[in-house]
């Protein structure tokens, strides 16, 4: 009885911890929905494909703060992702959440880093593009397959910015 009493007890300070992380997520959404404007939405046309790879999402942040994760509507969501650099923008196509558009013009500059939203790499690990919406800075990361290809984008949305 002792232990059927424990477990219980363990399980609901356990459950009691998830909601608490589910709670501190919602909240978060709704303070960066009030600070944030909406984000751009995908043009029918997007231009011609300059770059394309495939990898990862692991998020968008807060400015200089690696880990301050973006986490209005799904932006917040890592997925499986196909970023594309097109002639208007970069184009995020995230498996199962909605695609993420940074129009050229909101993009200022692109580098790669060793952490982002939590998720910490080897060196050089992780593709960030800084940009902006409105008057907040974002760093949205890509961990890609293919890491070889990262200079090709730096120095593509470099010459973009």
């Amino acid at each position: 009885m002792t232990r059927l009493l424990l477990s219980l007890g363990l399980l609901a300070i356990f459950l009691l911890c998830l909601y608490g992380m589910w709670r501190g997520w919602q909240r978060r959404a709704r303070r960066q929905a009030e600070v944030l404007p909406e984000f751009p939405q995908p043009p029918a046309e997007t231009g011609a494909t300059m770059l394309e790879t495939t990898g990862v999402y692991v998020g968008t942040t807060i400015g200089e703060d690696w880990q301050d994760r973006v986490a209005v509507g799904d932006i917040g969501h890592r997925a499986e992702a196909t970023l594309k650099l097109t002639e208007n923008g970069v184009l995020v196509e995230r498996t199962g959440a909605s695609a993420l558009w940074i129009p050229v013009e909101q993009v200022t500059s692109a580098r790669t880093a060793r952490g982002l939203a939590g998720k910490v790499m080897t060196a050089d690990g992780l593709l960030v593009v800084r940009w902006q919406l409105g008057d907040k800075v974002l760093d949205t990361g890509f961990r890609g397959d293919d890491k070889d290809v990262y200079e090709q984008w730096v120095q593509a949305l470099g010459d973009s910015a």
